[in-house]
């Protein structure tokens, strides 16, 4: 499988991670254990023959748009067909100002983004496959982007706050009391709250352990690590509670772990 990562275009930057390509050449199966990022995606579908979820023994198609919103629980998604798929990955906090939908109601959940983006997502996507270039598709999405970005101009008077806010949880060398980043801004915990699920759609204090437990991630994929070291690395209080959230986000304990469960963290550890 080709994975690789494209930038924004210097206004979107601030707003869109990357772009991303995921291709192989023939048919395959994969069988992805998806786990918690922090980041809320649209995927647009540009193979002839689509992947194909597989439940229950049967393949399903898919949805030529999908709309990943945060992952909290982990989950296996098993597919079969020839993959390719252009990627649209959010940080964040900032996939919130191009809907209008509460962000939290995406949770956990894979949905038709045709239902959100109606006929102009449907539109989108028939000039991407019409597209002949991959620069020409990334043009057509970023005028999409713009497009929706302008009609939610309202939520830009908190983006300085939400960015500020975001930069501090996401330091390495982060291990502060959510309390305390409330009272260095001037606000109030619960105000803080409030700023968190209306833009990532999540807890201060769950997209701290999603950071904690990301960085976790790339080290016991690692394996020359011990898990005290991780646990000291990634600001847990100790070893115990390092492998409690390991297990709560992947459904495993770290010396049972197997990165290659994850195309994710495959492409992450190669790009």
């Amino acid at each position: 499988m080709r994975y690789k990562e494209f930038r924004p275009n210097s206004f979107l930057k601030d707003y869109v991670q990357c772009y991303f390509v995921c291709e192989t050449d023939t048919a395959v199966f994969t069988e992805d254990k998806v786990f918690a990022t922090g980041f809320i995606e649209i995927m647009f579908n540009l193979g002839a023959d689509g992947p194909q979820q597989i439940k229950n023994g049967d393949l399903i198609n898919q949805p030529d748009i999908q709309l990943w919103g945060q992952t909290i629980h982990p989950f296996t998604f098993a597919s079969f067909g020839r993959h390719s798929m252009l990627g649209i990955r959010f940080f964040a906090h900032t996939a919130a100002f191009f809907f209008n939908e509460p962000i939290e109601e995406f949770n956990d959940q894979v949905i038709d983004f045709k239902d959100i983006g109606g006929k102009e997502a449907g539109l989108l996507h028939s000039k991407l496959l019409e597209a002949e270039s991959l620069d020409r598709r990334i043009k057509l999405v970023e005028e999409f982007l713009l497009q929706r970005l302008s009609r939610f101009a309202n939520k830009f008077n908190r983006l300085k706050l939400v960015n500020s806010i975001m930069h501090d949880l996401s330091r390495d060398d982060f291990f502060e009391n959510i309390n305390s980043v409330a009272c260095r801004y001037g606000i109030s915990s619960r105000y803080l709250q409030t700023i968190f699920l209306n833009y990532a759609g999540i807890t201060p204090n769950l997209f701290s352990k999603i950071i904690r437990f990301q960085r976790s991630l790339h080290l016991v994929a690692d394996k020359d690590v011990s898990l005290t070291t991780i646990a000291h690395k990634c600001g847990y209080f100790d070893q115990s509670h390092f492998i409690k959230d390991f297990k709560f986000f992947t459904g495993s304990t770290p010396s049972q772990f197997s990165p290659e469960s994850s195309t994710d963290l495959i492409a992450a550890l190669n790009n």
